[in-house]
């Protein structure tokens, strides 16, 4: 775990995709068009009143030559500026065009636009997205049908034993575990302890604590290998530090309904994946996002435990709403959380977690 989070709380990526109406389709006609795609937007900085954003958009369907995304933003945002893409905005709706350079996009093809905007009163990523007026969701499926029916939602696939959805107001965990990684016992086992010790820090500084569920930590496994969750969705000339964990959270918030941020619970995502270097992770109001080499600490394989429990208390810091200090000051949300479990919370802190968005989660 590195000492480094969202940018001040803002780097917030939504991945979503592409069907149409999300229906699963029966009898199709011979030849329909298949559409499909999952556009990624994340707000890659933010300021008093500004903000910048990249979206990604990959086409999942048939080639297409020429494409317009489409979207809403809630009442106080605006675009103010773009590139590689022409973006227009009447009242709430939002329309961004290709570029002629990256109208054509063929099967597993995508490209990338970005802009500036506005903001007053929140930020929020858009909810839903639609390319050349087809509907994201994440498949690829047919654009006409003889008979079409919408089959319920997947659920999503984790071990043997797994409990349906837990009770609210707890720190809810999981695991992501790509194709092509075999199961290990160590690691819900390994992750569950540091959420076990994390707990009891909690109770030892503030007096009270978070409440995990019966079954720890949930065992998912992942649509994708990991190759997948390393390199996509990322911009190849860009930042691909966060790129595995936004992948996890975007696959997470998909596949079980949860929001960014979740008022249920807080939630802790990790993901044995990581690409060397760049992978990592970071936390922000109701969200903990870990990659591999935090996967591998708590399952005992990376170094001496103390400081994974250390690096888990400073991201559960954050997503009780704690910023970074601003100096290595013997408290977890900074360096010092190395040094655990000789760190504790300054008064301040413990203040602002009570007071903080997910204070009433605690007892």
């Amino acid at each position: 775990m590195r000492l480094q989070r969202y940018r001040g709380l803002v780097l917030v990526a939504a991945t979503v995709g592409l069907v149409a109406g999300g229906a699963v389709v029966a009898g199709t006609s011979a030849g329909a068009a298949v559409a499909g795609c999952r556009v990624t937007y994340t707000i890659s900085s933010q300021w008093q009143g500004g903000f910048g954003a990249d979206v990604a958009v990959s086409n999942l369907g048939d080639p297409i030559n020429g494409w317009t995304l489409t979207w809403s933003f809630s009442p106080g945002q605006s675009v103010t500026q773009a590139w590689n893409a022409t973006v227009t905005q009447t009242g709430t709706s939002v329309s961004a065009v290709n570029a002629g350079y990256n109208g054509a996009l063929g099967t597993g093809g995508s490209t990338s636009f970005g802009f500036n905007g506005a903001w007053s009163g929140s930020n929020p990523v858009p909810a839903t997205f639609r390319l050349n007026n087809v509907l994201c969701t994440g498949t690829a499926g047919p654009t006409t049908s003889a008979s079409p029916t919408r089959s319920p939602s997947p659920s999503a696939s984790s071990t043997p034993g797994n409990p349906g959805t837990p009770g609210t107001k707890t720190v809810r965990v999981f695991w992501l575990k790509p194709t092509d990684v075999a199961f290990d016992q160590r690691y819900p086992d390994g992750i569950a302890n540091v959420m076990r010790e994390a707990q009891r820090y909690y109770r030892q500084e503030l007096g009270k604590t978070f409440a995990l569920n019966a079954t720890v930590v949930e065992t998912v496994n992942g649509e994708h290998d990991t190759n997948w969750y390393i390199n996509t969705n990322c911009d190849p000339n860009g930042d691909r530090y966060w790129c595995v964990v936004f992948n996890m959270q975007a696959e997470l918030r998909r596949r079980f309904s949860l929001a960014n941020p979740d008022n249920r619970w807080l939630i802790v995502g990790e993901i044995s994946a990581e690409d060397v270097g760049k992978s990592g992770g970071g936390a922000g109001p109701g969200w903990v996002l870990l990659s591999g080499h935090d996967a591998d600490g708590g399952a005992g394989r990376n170094g001496p435990m103390n400081r994974w429990y250390g690096g888990m208390v400073h991201e559960l810091g954050h997503g009780f709403g704690l910023p970074d200090s601003s100096s290595t000051d013997g408290t977890p949300m900074s360096a010092s959380f190395y040094n655990y479990p000789n760190t504790h919370f300054s008064q301040a802190q413990k203040n602002a977690i009570l007071a903080g968005p997910y204070g009433s989660f605690l007892s």
